[in-house]
């Protein structure tokens, strides 16, 4: 009888083992991989136009055209910048900014440029102090940041989130000056790069890159990119500028986001 009690026993305890071995190993099991996701946020020079479609008024967003430059089996394009927005304003609305925050997890990008319509916005700089500017719609005036108080809160937002944040200054317009395209490098583009090195997040100075190729091409073939104004280019423009976008990340120090560039360029027969 003894003997049969030990059995039992013994039994119940393997059998008690193996069920939480199995237990442990459900609990243990990996779980999916996630596919990175690189988010775009910024103002109309990045995504213009109704639904990310900027060909009734032949403007584009340079946005529109990135995903052709990755490997979309590894990674996903998230274009939500909006035209019209400063960085105060998309950081600041309720569709904006705190929509696409809650979206982002570890392992994410963010590429940010703003600038263009920052003036009337926010202070210039990157500093810490507070003004006044006018509100919307002739409402009373708010109190607002500089230009680059909102670029670092971006940066941390990313940071805190598992992200890698990366900061763009803005493309420069077709003004020109002693045949050279003027440079943000004394305001929004300065500001931007001060603003990424104060919180230690990836800079591309896009301006510049885009700047000197502008430059070379010379003013009377820039100005086919620009059919309506000096700010917004056609489809032809943001093509440009989006493979200036891709060279800019090559260049960085270290960047694990080219790792899933596409194979090849690509030759854009494709319909955008």
């Amino acid at each position: 009888m003894r003997i049969g009690l030990i059995r039992v026993a013994l039994l119940g305890v393997l059998g008690l083992g193996l069920l939480r071995g199995e237990l442990a190993g459900q609990t243990a099991a990996p779980a999916a991989e996630h596919k990175p996701t690189l988010w775009l946020i910024g103002d109309s020079t990045v995504r213009n136009g109704t639904l990310d479609n900027g060909a009734t008024a032949g403007q584009w967003g340079w946005g529109h055209l990135l995903h052709y430059y990755f490997d979309e089996s590894r990674i996903s394009i998230v274009n939500d910048a909006m035209g019209g927005t400063s960085s105060r304003s998309y950081y600041e609305s309720g569709t904006l900014w705190k929509l696409v925050l809650p979206k982002i997890q570890a392992g994410d990008y963010v590429m940010m440029q703003f600038g263009h319509n920052d003036s009337p916005a926010t202070l210039r700089g990157n500093g810490d102090e507070t003004g006044e500017k006018a509100g919307a719609r002739g409402g009373p005036a708010v109190t607002v940041h500089s230009f680059g108080w909102y670029m670092r809160q971006y940066i941390q937002e990313v940071k805190a989130k598992g992200a890698t944040p990366i900061v763009l200054s803005p493309i420069p317009r077709n003004m020109w000056k002693d045949g050279k395209v003027l440079r943000a490098s004394k305001d929004y583009g300065k500001w931007a790069e001060e603003a990424a090195k104060a919180e230690g997040a990836a800079f591309v100075d896009l301006n510049e890159l885009i700047a000197k190729k502008y430059d070379e091409l010379g003013a009377d073939k820039v100005k086919g990119f620009f059919p309506g104004d000096h700010t917004h280019t056609n489809l032809a423009g943001a093509r440009f500028n989006a493979g200036t976008v891709v060279e800019g990340l090559k260049g960085l120090k270290d960047c694990p986001l080219c790792n899933d560039l596409a194979a090849t360029a690509p030759t854009f027969e494709e319909k955008p």
